[in-house]
């Protein structure tokens, strides 16, 4: 399990277990670290994740806070991480990307015409680099849209699209809890986009296949699942 998954877990089990109620004021950085057997980073990372689902509420100044849900709204809530963890299906879907997107990219960079490639550029330029979750996903989304549309290909554009919902979940939990997360997809964004605006088919193919690669990879480790 990874560092920040277990910082999760831990916390969720306080709540869980009643140790931390709804309004309840989490205790100093430093002794809850201690208490939990963790990084001050990592329960950062923790505590940050936890917030962006809304299960925690930092107030600048304050403190952070066990958010005042219902009991079963918050547990709704903590289901988000236990319900992926516990489904795997979504390879499947990543595996079916990896094997259209390529081909998309391919197309596209032999048919986008030039005001294809600068709204592409445009989608690109729209990720800030302190981007929070929220806008990676969305960016990400849009960027992959915008690739598929330009492949020329109406059905395989309809195809990659819906396989975007299922895989939505995996790229917020990846965007929560993998360092670096918002540098990665820039840096992979950008190689991809200089490939279609400069003609080369092959070398947009292949990076397109890294950067859904990664992710896929990123997924099975999280998963606990051996790849093949």
């Amino acid at each position: 399990m990874a560092v920040t998954d277990e910082a999760i877990e831990k916390i969720k089990a306080m709540i869980v277990a009643g140790d931390l109620r709804p309004g309840d004021r989490l205790p100093r950085e430093a002794d809850l670290a201690e208490r939990l057997g963790l990084s001050r980073n990592s329960l950062r990372e923790a505590v940050k994740a936890l917030s962006l689902i809304r299960v925690l509420d930092v107030r600048q100044g304050d403190g952070t806070y066990v958010t005042s849900l219902a009991p079963q709204l918050l547990l709704d809530a903590l289901s988000f991480i236990v319900d992926f963890h516990r489904d795997d299906t979504v390879l499947e879907f990543f595996e079916v990307r990896r094997i259209l997107e390529p081909a998309a990219t391919v197309l596209a960079a032999q048919r986008m015409t030039e005001d294809d490639v600068r709204e592409l550029r445009t989608v690109f330029a729209d990720l800030s680099d302190d981007a929070g979750i929220d806008e990676l996903v969305a960016n990400d989304l849009s960027f992959h849209h915008r690739i598929a549309s330009g492949a020329g290909n109406a059905l395989l554009c309809s195809l990659i699209d819906s396989l975007s919902g299922p895989t939505t979940r995996a790229r917020i939990w990846r965007g929560l809890t993998q360092a670096g997360a918002v540098e990665k997809t820039r840096e992979q964004h950008a190689a991809i986009l200089d490939a279609i605006a400069t003609r080369q088919p092959e070398l947009a193919r292949s990076w397109a296949t890294v950067h859904v690669a990664g992710v896929e990879d990123w997924l099975r480790v999280a998963l606990q699942r051996p790849v093949g």
